[in-house]
């Protein structure tokens, strides 16, 4: 549905949730029947990075009332929030007044940082010293400190960054003034007028500081990098009785029923609630996770641990991969106007029959390894045209979706099951297509693309008691389209290996 758009009707059909989907660029909000349809619908552009100011999302409550316009307030059972990860604000405890903008999980201020740190002698000598205990002790808990890299997408290093450069907030954090908290606690905070301060598990493993064996703020890391421990806030389940929205706000006090991190309620919309099932989600950057059940795999290269949800007394554990620069791209490319419409890409793509040769990089965003890496163009001829061009940067997340996979089948020691996609970029059928072919599976998509938002709304729905279990939630599960290999992966392998070799062309810039 468009946004802003409503149904007529809706008034009379009974109780409601709200979905609100924090994005990176986007704000959505969906409010859904007991039948998870779409019954009323509103989003909102925010300014990504550096510049995003606390306001606009402090705000975000006001704003999401509109989708609600047509239906009395009381009928709504709940609100589930899914928020970006790892983008956070800290303020002052007391006043409530921020020490900065909000940092985005896209923020590049730390770059220095990371690469002194993952230069350093000290981090050589601790990747030795957990070499040594996970070789003496077995235990999975020592593995991932034994080749820890930091990147600029991680929480902790940003973290490091402000107590470092912005005096007030180390100031106020040696008084025990200093409140630490990701997207959804700020909304708890400002939704509840100050009355709430809280995260849920899935928020706070996604921040990297968070040590999802102890279920705990890692004290280790926050010694390392000299971040006070005090500044950390609560942690509840995913799905829970948060407290109400002030009535000030939307004139009735609406019950906050779940809080979760965008990739794990894009998981759970998805109903990927058993081992092995896996969810693609390809929007701002692209994120495989693998459901791995009560078992928490520890960190391998190019894959790390998470908390997928916490509800009463089951946990369930995700493995993830991500890539950067999907979304990012591909908007790039409309930006410089290789076209006007992103609808128009697959059309684009389908009237060449390969790229030339043109190979397509993505690197808008440092890397995890290699902070050097340059976005990049090769290959190109007289000949080339924007379908060439467009064609690439498709295929250029083809590839990576390949690149992740054959490492999760590696390092995951659990057979993968259904693959289910979402995000915006799962609604172009050439990079699913692809994709598809390339790993030698099928993948279905839904047919609403906003898994985050139904996913919130999800969990918001079991805590009021609006849908009783999961079991009912996935009989609401509407697919739209199912992709099946209809190509030998093989016939892929020389444009593969084309991009690999330009892939390699472009580190260490």
């Amino acid at each position: 549905m468009p946004c802003g758009q409503q149904e007529s009707g809706g008034a009379a059909a009974g109780r409601f949730v709200v979905g609100v989907d924090v994005g990176s660029t986007v704000v959505k909000c969906h409010v859904y029947d007991r039948a998870a349809a779409v019954r009323g619908s509103s989003c909102r552009k925010v300014s990504p990075g550096r510049g995003r100011g606390d306001g606009g999302l402090a705000g975000t409550g006001r704003a999401r009332a509109a989708p609600a316009a047509g239906l009395h307030m009381r009928q709504i059972a709940g609100l589930g929030i899914s928020t970006q990860r790892a983008t956070f604000i800290t303020w002052h405890k007391r006043t409530g007044k921020p020490f900065h903008n909000f940092i985005s999980w896209q923020d590049l201020r730390s770059a220095e940082l990371v690469n002194s740190w993952n230069k350093s002698l000290l981090l050589k000598v601790i990747h030795v010293i957990f070499t040594v205990l996970h070789f003496l002790t077995g235990n999975d808990r020592y593995l991932a400190p034994s080749f820890l890299t930091f990147s600029t997408q991680q929480t902790s290093m940003k973290l490091s960054w402000v107590f470092k450069n912005i005096h007030e907030a180390e100031e106020a954090a040696r008084k025990n003034n200093c409140c630490f908290g990701t997207v959804d606690t700020w909304l708890l905070y400002r939704l509840t007028k100050g009355s709430v301060y809280a995260t849920d598990y899935s928020n706070a493993s996604s921040t990297g500081v968070f040590e999802p064996f102890t279920k705990c703020w890692n004290p280790t890391l926050c010694n390392l990098l000299s971040i006070p421990m005090s500044i950390y806030p609560p942690v509840k389940d995913t799905s829970f009785n948060f407290g109400s929205v002030d009535s000030e706000i939307f004139g009735v006090p609406i019950p906050i029923m779940a809080v979760v991190a965008d990739q794990q309620s894009a998981m759970f919309g998805e109903c990927c609630f058993h081992p092995g099932d896996v969810k693609l989600t390809m929007g701002t950057g692209g994120f495989w996770n693998v459901n791995t059940g009560e078992h928490l795999f520890a960190g391998r290269r190019g894959l790390y641990p998470l908390i997928g949800w916490k509800i009463g007394e089951e946990i369930v554990y995700l493995t993830e991969g991500c890539m950067s620069d999907i979304g990012t791209a591909i908007r790039w490319a409309q930006d410089i106007n290789l076209f006007t419409n992103v609808d128009e890409t697959e059309k684009m793509a389908r009237s060449i029959v390969d790229s030339q040769g043109v190979c397509f990089v993505p690197g808008f965003q440092i890397s995890v390894n290699d902070p050097y890496l340059c976005a990049s163009f090769m290959g190109l001829k007289p000949s080339t045209t924007r379908n060439h061009l467009v064609r690439a940067i498709l295929e250029s997340v083809a590839f990576r979706n390949k690149q992740l996979y054959d490492i999760i089948v590696k390092k995951v020691r659990i057979p993968l099951q259904t693959i289910r996609a979402d995000g915006g970029v799962s609604n172009n059928s050439f990079v699913m297509q692809m994709t598809s072919d390339l790993i030698n599976k099928k993948i279905e998509k839904p047919a609403n693309a906003d898994m985050s938002s139904l996913g919130a709304a999800f969990l918001a729905g079991l805590a009021s008691g609006f849908w009783t279990d999961k079991e009912q939630l996935k009989k609401l599960r509407r697919i739209e389209a199912v992709f099946e290999p209809q190509k030998d992966s093989e016939e892929y392998k020389p444009a593969m290996d084309t991009w690999l070799q330009a892939m390699k062309c472009s580190l260490h810039w």
